[in-house]
């Protein structure tokens, strides 16, 4: 694809100014710029190949411009020129190679303004064989061979591989031809080839197989030579002589010094020049095999022996009895070789001393000791000794057990009459695994073995009269021998409230205003108790209140017809149980001296009333007697 981008360009010879002209200018655009490569993108070895950049340029002058051509590979620049004329820039590939396979870009650059084409890949296949050549094909153990492999033709980043008997062993890079340097460990038939890899980032494209060469290694007649006296039927503390020397030294070159190494499995014994003597106390615990190795310049030879060597007494074990001990308790340390050869040494000839050799120590017989244990953790060995063979035991490790304490009985929470109570029983100190166990009396009721530090003897129990608390106790034990008892539990029981009553004083019918009111709340139950005072019809208390006392009061110091109405009490305590009295209806009667007073002025109206009433029919008859007397006048006259 063609990039079609216009670039504008002015060169102006002067600048507009006042009084001045223009003196020429020049404008130009690039047009297009592409790269193809000629013959074909996929071409084979040895290809002429010819990269052909192709700019188009339109210039309103006909003076020929300056423009530079880059031509990049990969990324990289591979080729650069600067051209004033419109024809075409070839870059040749002659001979193309694998190398030059990639993707290829031109860049155009003229007075500052550039364009560049897009990417096209060339690829070519196929790579030259390799040739080998060896210096000689036939040589000693030791001797050094020199290797060229050569890739005919091939350029770039070439890696070559040296290859014998299909295994790798060199690598060399960025020279080709590549020299190497061989030398044959093992004698016989060696087939050396070569290979070769091209790398073109990011792909490797890897060569055919040289030819192949056949290398003969001749074996050195010298060798070494390894003698073991005795060398069968050896028991420890035997005397082993061991010789390590050499087979036909006389037809090694004198020039070429030989060196011997007289080795038991990774120590090093002796060393020399023609011959090494080595004498040694035989041990069965020594590893590995006896060598005698030779060194001759580049040549290694070796010889193993093995001696087996039959221990005189094996390892002591030393054990404890009995296996868990307490401080200061007396323990018995026992050392003894469970296997001896009878052929080479009595029973009775094996000694056992005990190491650190503490006090006081008492041996009973041989292998037995008598200690009493400390009061802190011990390391003990013991070693057992026969003609001058010594041997130690494993450490033994003695932990003394620590007693455990009197324990301490507890309750977790609140001890609550008639409900679940759990009760801890704990010792300060003693060595794990300690058994708890809870007695009531003299009866066993639980027990519970505690392995960690975090864990605890909890026990569940239910008590359902208060004088039951006071039996409980608990026993720790960790040694067999003994076991401790705590004391009584000690612990407040808490009694639920029972039985709550509210009294009103003075009595309900004495109520009447102006008079104080008492109201008694009572309960049966361990304090402390908080009461609640309560009045129908009232969502709140009249009066919350907490006390270590059995009973409580509200009172109202002057009483009115407004507190009138039904009144009740709660209490509860630790056990959470909630009580509530019977309701009491409070009916607040009318003052005496207000009866007095109401009684008087109904006195006094009935007593004005009656007066009335006589006053009146007292007129009435006045009246009537005028008016007859009236009438006897008038019929008199």
């Amino acid at each position: 694809m063609v990039l079609l981008r216009l670039l504008t360009f002015t060169l102006l010879s002067s600048y507009f100014h006042p009084g001045t002209e223009v003196d020429a200018q020049r404008q130009f655009t690039i047009r297009s710029i592409m790269l193809t490569i000629e013959p074909g993108t996929n071409v084979t070895r040895d290809t002429n190949v010819t990269v052909r950049c192709k700019a188009t340029v339109s210039s309103s002058s006909q003076e020929a411009l300056s423009c530079e051509y880059t031509i990049y590979k990969d990324s990289s620049t591979v080729y650069t020129k600067r051209s004033s004329t419109a024809e075409d820039l070839l870059y040749p590939l002659p001979n193309a190679k694998v190398s030059n396979s990639g993707k290829y870009k031109c860049k155009i650059t003229i007075e500052g303004k550039e364009m560049t084409s897009e990417a096209t890949k060339l690829t070519v296949t196929g790579m030259s064989k390799p040739v080998l050549q060896l210096n000689r094909n036939a040589v000693s153990e030791g001797e050094e061979v020199t290797a060229w492999c050569e890739a005919p033709g091939e350029t770039g980043s070439i890696f070559f591989y040296l290859y014998e008997d299909s295994k790798v062993i060199q690598e060399h890079s960025n020279s080709n031809p590549m020299e190497a340097k061989i030398r044959f460990r093992n004698v016989g038939l060696h087939k050396v080839h070569c290979a070769y890899a091209v790398l073109v980032m990011p792909n490797t494209f890897n060569s055919v197989e040289s030819n192949t060469i056949t290398v003969s290694v001749k074996e050195l007649s010298i060798r070494p030579v390894l003698e073991i006296f005795p060398q069968d039927k050896v028991y420890e503390g035997d005397q082993l002589s061991i010789t390590c020397n050499i087979r036909n030294a006389l037809y090694s070159p004198e020039n070429t010094p030989i060196d011997l190494y007289l080795s038991l499995g990774t120590k090093l014994l002796s060393s020399g020049k023609n011959k090494v003597n080595h004498t040694m106390v035989a041990l069965a615990k020594d590893p590995g095999d006896f060598e005698c190795r030779l060194e001759k310049g580049h040549v290694e030879k070796v010889i193993t022996k093995m001696v087996s060597v039959t221990e005189l007494f094996s390892s002591p074990t030393l054990t404890m009895n009995p296996a868990d001990v307490f401080k200061g308790e007396v323990m018995s340390l026992t050392c003894k070789s469970e296997s001896y050869a009878s052929e080479r040494i009595n029973k009775e000839e094996l000694t056992y001393t005990l190491e650190p050799s503490v006090s006081p120590l008492i041996s009973t017989k041989p292998g037995e000791f008598s200690v009493k244990a400390l009061t802190f953790d011990f390391n003990y060995t013991c070693e057992a000794q026969a003609k001058g063979i010594k041997k130690r035991s494993e450490t033994l490790t003695v932990r003394p057990k620590v007693p455990v304490s009197i324990p301490k009985i507890s309750v977790v929470g609140r001890a609550i009459l008639g409900k679940p109570v759990k009760i801890r029983c704990h010792s300060d100190f003693g060595s794990f695994p300690i058994n708890y166990t809870l007695l009531t009396g003299d009866d066993i009721l639980s027990t519970s073995t505690v392995r960690l530090p975090t864990q605890e003897a909890v026990f569940t129990v239910t008590i359902n009269k208060p004088e039951e608390i006071r039996k409980y106790m608990c026993k720790a034990q960790n040694n067999p021998k003994n076991g401790l008892p705590s004391s009584r539990l000690n612990a407040t029981l808490i009694e639920p409230l029972r039985g709550l009553t509210l009294t009103v004083l003075p009595d309900l019918t004495e109520i009447s205003e102006g008079n104080q009111l008492y109201l008694i709340c009572g309960t049966k139950g361990t304090p402390p108790v908080t009461y609640k005072f309560y009045r129908v019809g009232d969502k709140r208390p009249l009066l919350t209140n907490t006390l270590n006392e059995n009973n409580t009061h509200y009172h109202v110091d002057k009483l009115s017809k407004e507190h009138s109405g039904t009144y009740y009490c709660e209490a509860d305590n630790h056990a959470n149980n909630v009580v509530r009295s019977e309701k009491v209806i409070v009916e607040v009667h009318m003052a005496l001296w207000k009866k007095a007073v109401i009684g008087g002025v109904c006195l006094l109206v009935v007593s004005v009333l009656v007066a009335v009433c006589v006053l009146y029919i007292k007129s009435k008859r006045g009246k009537r007697q005028a008016a007859a007397e009236l009438s006897v006048r008038s019929a008199s006259l």
